[in-house]
């Protein structure tokens, strides 16, 4: 409180700083948070995703992050990743499944001296070990990574070079992070922080984007990045450190619950073990991580008690999400779409809950834009509504009618308690 001439004048509260942080998924999960995001800038008011404090990428996340910050809109990216209609930046999938053939060569020419070693070892020391332990060196000449991520780099450096954006941290005029793992210390590298902030943003999305196996590791200045979701799923305490009061958080990456699959009529149970492999592999790998995250989330509660942490995921019974390819490029659009009308359905589904929230920031949130017919993808000639349309419309239908269902005891509960 400030006085001024005789009067007592309230000092205003200092407005939000907002953070963004995407997590990592592969191109399966850029697409899901580009189609999130779309949702999101159309139907929160108060809110420019260009403009926000702080970004935070990982992994996939990392190239949605640095497009906002380098002012490309949702609309753009949806353009030039999805429809890949954009003149002026051209993207090819295909440039993400580039074999590695560098790294293949690397690999061979060192098998023949690790042969020799192997034959030398096991000749001289016959005794002390097994025939396959004296080979085991031959392990080394196994690649590191099935593809060749190189591509990204060069096509983010023209992206980001282009007139009115920057492939340097320090010339952005917002905040951006995007965080990588060391791979010889397993430790967290936030490329953008001090110390950090010289590497190029095409070069760090590229880092924070090698995921073991199937693309090799990046060397920068003599050491070797791999994705930085091996240590958080999130790293929405980035945002947090840097001060920000509300950080909107997408992941695209959740277990998936085929009995509740099975009992919201999604169709016959899926026994995820028919699936193989890699079906086991995914369900393992997405429950590790969003458990580790859901850790994360519970210790922001109590770490940062005066900020605002809000989460937006696919629901556990989403077999699109889960049964598509990571990798695949080639229902990009689909994909994009149902993750926008998803998103839509989250937000009014979840309006009593975060309506409060996002008002403390000056954010409001557009239930009249929720409740119209939209979509990304036109409709036919003949005017019919896409699926995910009708789905929209009987979720609205359903929360009007819960709402009103919950107001109607309401008064009956008064009325029974004025009465006694």
């Amino acid at each position: 409180m400030v006085q001024s001439r005789g009067r007592v004048k309230e000092r205003k509260p200092a407005p939000s700083r907002v953070g963004l942080a995407l997590a990592g998924g592969g191109p399966l999960g850029g697409i899901y948070e580009l189609g999130a995001l779309l949702a999101l800038s159309e139907s929160l008011e108060g809110v420019d995703f260009n403009e926000l404090d702080v970004y935070v990428g990982v992994s996939a996340g990392g190239f949605i992050a640095a497009g906002l910050a380098n002012g490309l809109t949702p609309e753009r990216m949806r353009h030039m990743f999805i429809e890949s209609d954009t003149a002026e930046e051209p993207f090819e999938p295909e440039q993400l499944l580039k074999p590695a053939f560098r790294e293949y060569a690397m690999r061979a020419l060192s098998v023949p001296p690790l042969l020799l070693a192997s034959i030398w070892n096991y000749l001289t020391n016959p005794w002390s070990q097994s025939f396959f332990e004296a080979f085991q060196r031959l392990s080394r000449a196994i690649p590191t990574g099935i593809f060749n991520i190189s591509g990204i780099d060069r096509f983010l450096n023209r992206t980001y070079t282009a007139s009115g954006r920057s492939n340097d941290f320090r010339k952005l005029r917002r905040k951006l992070y995007l965080v990588a793992t060391d791979l010889d210390s397993g430790e967290s590298v936030v490329f953008g922080s001090p110390g950090w902030e010289h590497v190029s943003i095409s070069t760090a999305v590229q880092a924070s984007a090698a995921l073991p196996g199937m693309f090799p590791p990046v060397e920068i200045e003599g050491r070797h990045y791999v994705d930085g979701a091996l240590k958080k799923t999130l790293h929405a305490s980035v945002a947090l450190k840097e001060g920000a009061n509300l950080v909107l958080c997408i992941n695209p990456l959740v277990p998936f619950d085929s009995e509740l699959a099975e009992k919201r009529g999604a169709g016959q149970r899926h026994r995820l073990v028919d699936g193989g492999l890699p079906v086991v592999l995914a369900q393992t790998f997405r429950s590790i991580i969003h458990s580790r995250m859901q850790v994360g989330l519970s210790k922001y509660k109590t770490d940062y008690k005066n900020a605002d942490v809000v989460l937006f995921e696919p629901n556990s019974d989403d077999a699109d999400m889960f049964f598509t390819n990571m990798f695949s490029y080639s229902s990009r659009r689909r994909l994009c779409e149902h993750a926008y009308q998803k998103t839509r359905v989250e937000l009014y589904r979840r309006r009593h809950e975060l309506g409060p929230i996002l008002a403390r920031h000056g954010i409001r949130i557009r239930l009249d834009l929720l409740k119209e017919k939209r979509s990304l993808i036109h409709h036919d000639v003949r005017g019919h509504a896409e699926p995910e349309d009708t789905l929209q419309a009987a979720s609205h239908r359903l929360g009007d009618a819960l709402d009103e269902l919950e107001r109607w005891l309401k008064r009956k509960q008064e009325g029974a308690r004025k009465a006694a």
